[in-house]
């Protein structure tokens, strides 16, 4: 972007791990932000004119080229983030899958639907669904590629162009895709970069695009509304999480042990979906901490064949601690880890028993490695724990028999059951919370009709004696709508309404 990189000011990205600078990105201005948008609506008219098939072709391209790219998109998310080379690897692999999946599915998921017109009986009444124009996605440090893939594919492959705006944590990768996007798509501006901090996201916010993706915080999410309804320009928020683990009685020990260090520990406990509390009935409880605690020791943290990374942010890094100290001052136990195994933006993975909801590590969100597990007298308890949060993201039950009944139970956007986030790398299911976790959906057929208009046709088939959208109407009317409401929806004339209105045709 030509006048953004000659301003002098730039942002630098750090590698946690080391501290050392690995590059700058330039700082976009509220000017430039609305040039790139502009650039994206000339795209997106070439672009929505297209035929499915067509723009299939140019995201196979995208795609193939990212895949080619793989090496050394995991290298920058490795230096940027400071997950593990093999985390890096999956997260590439998982946008990737989402990739192909959009444009796959963007046809049959907008195609245009007859639903029933009726009393109307003698119009056709249809569905259809439309691109919105120019999409402005707001991304995360956590999972620099993956997240935000997940709105881009899905706009792209649903018509529209793309301003992506990366979190000034992580810009390099997202520099990386802009510049692999311009060497494969025959429109130039279809998917364009900016970089910066809060401002910069704000300026995207308030630059009258057709619709904001924003994936952070819920206290960033409430101003990012704030800046896009000076527009009205609707958004779509997917924030954070408090995502509870119930474990019964009849449960699989082990792979519930295996899979709650996985949830929990996963990109060293920074995702919106991490397991951050878990709630084992009190039968088995004392045996399944055993077994967490047996396999939170096996892992290695830090070094290139490390489990766990360094964590991204240092502001973070205070957050896990305030939680940590809260909790052992207030009574819990800790196993292995806790407030004094953290070195730098290291922190030793931490397992807690003894928790209650008066403590943070219960009840706010830590985004940090730590296994919080309370024990419950029952099920019933467990739900009622579960669903004591602002947030409901996504969740997970292991269990036998009624784990199922269990996790209908629960106010969430995603239930795994026997697993963990198995929901987010299933590209058909829809990737969404409510209350403090947001409101929209990414992912699934939802995703891609998230980024489009629906727009309701009648057609008027045939025309009919009785016919209502006029002033022309015989004297009688009113006794005549009077003996047709009696027909249509008084009692026991179920079986009439078909009939009378086949008589009107």
């Amino acid at each position: 972007m030509a006048t953004a990189t000659q301003r002098t000011e730039r942002l630098s990205s750090y590698n946690p791990a080391t501290g050392e600078i690995v590059g700058s990105v330039p700082i976009h201005s509220q000017e430039d932000v609305d040039a790139a948008v502009a650039r994206a609506r000339i795209a997106a008219q070439s672009w929505s004119a297209l035929s499915f098939e067509a723009r299939n072709e140019e995201l196979a391209a995208f795609r193939r080229a990212i895949a080619g790219a793989a090496e050394d998109l995991a290298t920058i998310i490795h230096k940027e983030n400071g997950k593990p080379e093999l985390e890096a690897y999956v997260e590439v692999m998982m946008a990737l899958g989402h990739i192909q999946h959009a444009a796959a599915r963007a046809e049959k998921a907008m195609e245009p639907r007859k639903v029933s017109s009726g009393m109307l009986a003698n119009f056709r009444a249809t569905i259809s669904y439309h691109p919105l124009g120019v999409i402005g996605v707001i991304g995360p440090w956590n999972y620099p590629i993956f997240t935000p893939m997940g709105s881009i594919a899905y706009a792209l492959a649903a018509g529209n162009a793309v301003v992506f705006k990366p979190s000034e944590l992580t810009p390099l990768v997202a520099l990386k895709v802009e510049e692999i996007a311009r060497k494969t798509f025959a429109l130039p501006d279809l998917l364009q970069v900016v970089t910066g901090a809060g401002a910069t996201g704000a300026a995207l916010a308030r630059s009258g695009v057709d619709k904001i993706a924003f994936t952070g915080s819920a206290a960033t999410g409430k101003r990012v509304m704030i800046a896009a309804a000076e527009h009205l320009t609707p958004v779509l928020l997917e924030l954070g999480g408090k995502d509870p683990m119930i474990v019964t009685e009849d449960a699989d020990l082990e792979k519930a042990a295996e899979a709650c260090v996985y949830g929990a520990l996963t990109n060293a406990g920074q995702a919106c979906i991490s397991v951050e509390r878990v709630y084992v009935a009190s039968a088995i409880h004392d045996r399944f901490v055993d077994e967490v605690v047996k396999q939170v020791r096996d892992l290695k943290v830090g070094g290139d064949d490390g489990h766990l990374g360094a964590m991204t942010s240092p502001a973070q890094v205070g957050i896990v601690k305030d939680h940590l100290d809260d909790a052992v001052a207030k009574g819990a136990k800790i196993h292995t880890g806790g407030p004094d195994a953290i070195s730098g933006n290291y922190i030793q993975p931490t397992v807690l028993t003894n928790v209650d909801h008066k403590m943070k590590v219960m009840t706010e969100e830590t985004f940090g490695p730590v296994i919080p597990i309370a024990k419950v007298g029952s099920m019933d308890e467990a739900v009622k724990l579960a669903n004591d949060s602002r947030y409901g993201l996504g969740s997970s039950v292991f269990g036998g028999k009624s784990a199922r009944s269990i996790a209908a139970k629960l106010r969430a956007g995603m239930t795994s059951i026997n697993s963990v986030m198995a929901f987010a790398g299933i590209p058909t299911l829809p990737f969404g919370g409510i209350g403090d976790s947001g409101f929209g959906r990414i992912h699934g057929d939802e995703g891609i009709r998230e980024f489009t208009r629906v727009k309701s046709t009648s057609e008027q088939m045939m025309s009919i004696p009785l016919n209502m959208m006029t002033f022309r109407q015989p004297k009688d009317m009113a006794k005549r709508l009077r003996g047709m409401i009696k027909q249509l929806y008084g009692e026991g004339v179920v079986s009439k309404a078909g009939d009378f209105l086949r008589r009107l045709r």
